[in-house]
């Protein structure tokens, strides 16, 4: 079985467990598993309480797998006062109720490393989409972080080496918007790492997201 931990698409292929995203003015409980959080590129201080209540009515539905997406972003305009002001609350949610957060974050690794710590969270926390150099995948990992890779890892090659970095049991892989599939992702990820990694993301979705 192929695990693909983020996309925005349901392919409905009996070969892969897709967690779709899902925005929570737009959650459909039919899909076998879907996340659902406020991204920060699409905040709206007005709705915000009515999109938490929209979340916390759905996190105990046996199709919910996670929080998310949702984090930090200091290359939208949104203030990252703003942006943490909206976060928080979900992870807190995501906190009371056992769930793991798939996290969106851009230049703001450090901030979501303090947010952590200071929150004393508890559950598995997935950066998404992870594209950064060895020294912030370590800092992160190091902080109990898991890392995601996908569409940065199959057109950077620098990628490749941060990849034969991460602890294996920290891993997880996705396709999130883009056009190639999970086949093509696992393959890429497998080359650089000389193994087949099914039984080892198996094993991590069903200890992160089957809890």
């Amino acid at each position: 079985m192929y695990y693909n931990i983020h996309t925005h698409t349901f392919s409905n292929n009996s070969e892969i467990v897709e967690l779709v995203n899902q925005y929570p003015n737009e959650i459909n409980t039919e899909l076998p598993n879907f996340t659902a959080g406020i991204h920060p590129w699409y905040l709206n201080e007005n709705t915000f309480l009515d999109d938490l209540t929209a979340i916390e009515n759905t996190i105990q539905h046996p199709n919910f797998k996670a929080v998310g997406e949702c984090g930090l972003d200091k290359r939208i305009e949104t203030s990252i006062e703003i942006q943490k002001k909206i976060l928080i609350p979900q992870l807190l949610l995501a906190e009371k109720y056992k769930k793991p957060v798939i996290l969106h974050c851009v230049a703001a690794y450090q901030e979501i490393i303090e947010i952590k710590k200071e929150l004393k969270l508890t559950i598995p926390m997935v950066i998404h989409g992870f594209s950064k150099n060895s020294q912030v995948a370590e800092s992160l990992i190091k902080n109990g972080f898991y890392l995601s890779f996908g569409k940065y890892l199959l057109q950077n090659p620098e990628l490749e080496n941060v990849l034969k970095t991460i602890p294996l049991t920290q891993l997880f892989l996705e396709t999130d918007m883009i056009d190639q599939t999970i086949f093509e992702v696992y393959s890429k990820a497998e080359r650089v790492l000389n193994r087949n990694l099914e039984p080892i993301i198996n094993e991590n979705y069903n200890r992160v997201f089957n809890q």
